[in-house]
């Protein structure tokens, strides 16, 4: 039987100065003022409406993304801030990102004077030509920069995003990056590797990236150091420091339900009277959100039975933790014997173990995890999509 999950909050502000090369999110460059009173009047608009799917299960974190959120004065986050401080829960996580060239010591002290707890700057590299071929609007100094000065204001609460296999990145200037980022003591390194996404700019004028061999021996090379200097890798690409693992990520990868609203945001909701489980979109073009005048949504639809395995197992096996059998039964609302065939299989390939009450990834399920999803796939787009591990 489903059983209601903790409920998250994800805020979409989709506007950034320049669109990065690789980036596929919903972001739009910005070409005229920024609409800041009237996005948030559409946003809390859209928070009223929202508010009856919350089903009375207090906020367990707040992450407001983008686009580039820091774009957004402290006022205008105050107002959205304010309005939904009655639904959270005691010690909530805040999250705000921001990227490094737009804050300043004034900007941050105000995002932590109006409740923003944990601050997440889009660094990717400390190295200038790195983020010049990234299309970034920062260099190395102004990184460090705001690192600093995030502190000063009072975050403790900080994560560092930091991308490796970047164009040209040899394994030395990928460890480079690491050191410094630790120099810093940040709680949370989120450290992922550059992928080609389709339609972005890169899909169509692909840079000449590293290697596949060379990128794994990043990876091993840098998780080691990064161990060696006390951050716990919880999931594929993300480490913290004891007590520091981002909540709202991993209530996203436990399954739980998350609320989002703003221009394309997504939500995934459990109706446990009825029994299912929903996923919304929102509007997705800003101009569009902004001008709309009925719901805000802009599709919905319910998980079947039979895709939901593969969409529980898609979020939880990023984890590096145990799955419990009462987890899986009780965020899908399905028998754990379902599972029998496909945690056979991946037993025998030797991607995890599993028993009567857990399920628990190998090294190789970690590596392999893509062919490890696999089969969780309904049948049909198993067929279509099987590949082999190599």
């Amino acid at each position: 039987m489903l059983l209601p999950p903790p409920l998250a909050l994800y805020v979409h502000l989709p506007w950034c100065l320049k669109k990065c090369p690789y980036c596929d999110f919903n972001s739009h460059a910005l070409k005229e003022p920024l609409p800041e009173r009237a996005y948030i009047d559409a946003v809390l608009a859209d928070l009223n409406s929202t508010l009856l799917l919350m089903s009375d299960r207090p906020l367990i974190s707040v992450f407001i993304g983008g686009g580039t959120p820091s774009l957004f004065s402290a006022h205008a986050l105050e107002r959205l801030l304010n309005s939904l401080f009655t639904y959270c829960s005691h010690s909530i996580e805040i999250t705000l990102e921001a990227n490094p060239g737009t804050v300043n010591s004034e900007t941050l002290t105000a995002y932590r004077r109006v409740g923003i707890n944990r601050i997440s700057l889009g660094i990717q590299s400390f190295q200038d030509d790195k983020l010049k071929a990234l299309g970034r609007i920062h260099d190395g100094q102004t990184a460090r920069r705001a690192i600093r000065l995030a502190k000063e204001a009072g975050f403790i609460n900080i994560n560092l995003d930091l991308m490796h296999g970047l164009p040209g990145q040899t394994i030395t200037e990928g460890l480079y990056d690491l050191v410094t980022a630790c120099d810093f003591e940040p709680t949370h390194i989120s450290w992922y590797q550059l992928s080609l996404e389709p339609n972005t700019w890169f899909a169509h004028h692909p840079p000449k990236l590293p290697p596949a061999d060379q990128i794994w021996d990043l990876q091993d090379q840098g998780a080691s150091y990064l161990a060696k200097q006390g951050y716990q890798h919880y999931e594929i690409s993300a480490y913290a420091q004891a007590g520091y693992q981002c909540q709202h990520n991993i209530n996203y990868w436990q399954f739980g339900d998350y609320l989002g609203i703003g221009a394309g945001a997504h939500s995934k909701l459990t109706d446990c009277t009825a029994q299912i489980i929903t996923r919304i979109s929102k509007i997705k073009h800003p101009k569009d959100y902004l001008t709309n005048k009925y719901s805000f949504i802009a599709h919905a639809m319910t998980i079947t039975s039979h895709e939901l395995p593969f969409e529980f197992m898609l979020n939880h096996l990023r984890l590096y933790q145990n799955i419990s059998k009462i987890t899986f039964e009780e965020r899908t609302g399905l028998s754990y014997q379902v599972l029998h065939t496909p945690l056979t299989e991946a037993q025998e390939k030797g991607l995890l173990a599993w028993d009567h009450d857990k399920i628990e990834l190998t090294d190789l399920g970690r590596r392999f995890y893509n062919d490890l999803l696999l089969l969780f796939m309904p049948q049909t787009a198993q067929d279509q999509g099987r590949v082999t591990m190599s």
